[in-house]
């Protein structure tokens, strides 16, 4: 039988400010930045959610509900570099590792469980490495597939721990709200409940001719599946993925090119790192671009070679960038994203000649194993060390898609 694992970090960015902080221990900490200035909370820690505080609540609602709160600029290197150790854990005992955000990710250890025991003592082993390694909890979800794999990590939260068997499918899902089916948004809801179904053991009563006629064949029959506890999504590691980014979003919208130069360096850098750590190369570089209106902009070149170098990447969405006249208007959201990705190689070193791409590629190589060994911060570039010397515009944050 498959056995799922799914394992989500409890309120990650919070717990981690709480743990290098003892001064926010057991205090309301709320993630985003300063509460005067336009933004949105990235996430909280359980003592703000008793106030309503939610993640995606504009700061000066959760400052409104929670006046009492400890406002803090996110630190997303630190939580990256947490998140990174937290990873290479779950690898230890599978290869088939998803990591679905930087707080969360689904393992298949269905043939693992010779090696490591039952899914249930790997589950129990994890979570007790993530706690006493990082200092920090998660809450866990053991099923037959990804969906109920997630939908058990998220009933217990925090620190919670939901082991599913077949049997218990229909029992665990038949009171929870139709809400809580993996891609129904508000609209679905809505059209659920108007058709007088609340729960997903009323949905699961309905037949699929009803479902395909009021919401279509590939949604009718999704919800069809899912009611039952079927999903045969894979879980997909990081190397079949089909593409890699990493974008920021500016609490305060900025033209500065300068600035902007050198977070599309850094972004080409961490993007760069994690095909080189998963042994990929890209075709094809997407630049993404979001203003002040949010107007949304995204443009992509094909490379001659896949690369995994973050000079090319750079230089190819730096190109992007001055085609659309990147700093004529005001910058909400800067992002790089790699895809079309292929399995490394050495063709993409006929970019460069002779000394220059043996240097290149011994020069990834060990920064790599120097940032490996001791974190993103040991090893930095001129201009990205000199963004670093100069505040990020209030409540700078990213995400690593």
């Amino acid at each position: 039988m498959q056995r799922i694992i799914h394992i989500d970090m409890d309120a990650f960015f919070a717990a981690v400010e709480q743990r290098d902080n003892p001064a926010l221990r057991g205090k309301p900490v709320i993630v985003g930045g300063d509460p005067r200035y336009r933004g949105v909370v990235s996430t909280c820690s359980y003592e703000a959610r008793k106030y309503g505080v939610r993640s995606a609540m504009p700061l000066r609602q959760a400052k409104e509900l929670c006046p009492n709160g400890i406002f803090v600029n996110g630190h997303m290197r630190k939580y990256e570099e947490s998140s990174g150790r937290i990873m290479e854990i779950l690898r230890d005992y599978t290869p088939l590792v998803e990591q679905v955000s930087i707080d969360e990710a689904f393992l298949d250890v269905t043939q693992c469980q010779t090696l490591f025991g039952t899914a249930e003592k790997i589950a129990r082993e994890i979570v007790d490495r993530i706690e006493m390694e990082e200092r920090l909890t998660a809450s866990v979800g053991v099923a037959p597939n990804k969906f109920l794999a997630k939908l058990a990590s998220d009933l217990r939260k925090p620190k919670g721990f939901v082991v599913v068997n077949p049997e218990d499918v229909n029992d665990l899902m038949k009171d929870l709200p139709v809400k809580r089916i993996w891609g129904v948004g508000p609209k679905t809801e809505q059209a659920l409940l108007n058709l007088g179904i609340p729960t997903i053991g009323i949905l699961r009563e309905v037949p699929l001719e009803l479902l395909i006629g009021n919401f279509g064949k590939e949604s009718g029959e999704h919800l069809y599946r899912l009611s039952r506890g079927i999903d045969n999504r894979p879980v997909v590691t990081e190397g079949d993925a089909k593409s890699i980014g990493h974008e920021t979003t500016f609490q305060e919208d900025t033209d500065d090119r300068e600035y902007l130069t050198a977070v599309l360096l850094e972004l080409s850098d961490l993007v760069a790192r994690r095909m080189r750590r998963y042994q990929v190369q890209a075709r094809t570089i997407t630049l993404k671009l979001r203003d002040a209106n949010f107007h949304t902009i995204t443009r992509g070149r094909s490379l001659i070679n896949p690369t995994d170098f973050e000079e090319v990447i750079f230089r190819t969405a730096l190109e992007l960038a001055r085609e659309v006249e990147w700093g004529r208007k005001k910058v909400r959201l800067l992002g790089v994203s790699a895809s079309n990705l292929t399995r490394g190689s050495d063709e993409q070193l006929s970019l460069f000649s002779g000394e220059d791409r043996d240097r290149l590629k011994k020069l990834h190589q060990t920064v790599d194993q120097i940032k490996d060994k001791l974190g993103e911060n040991a090893v930095t570039r001129g201009r990205i060390a000199n963004l670093k010397k100069n505040p990020r515009p209030p409540g700078w944050r990213g995400r690593g898609e």
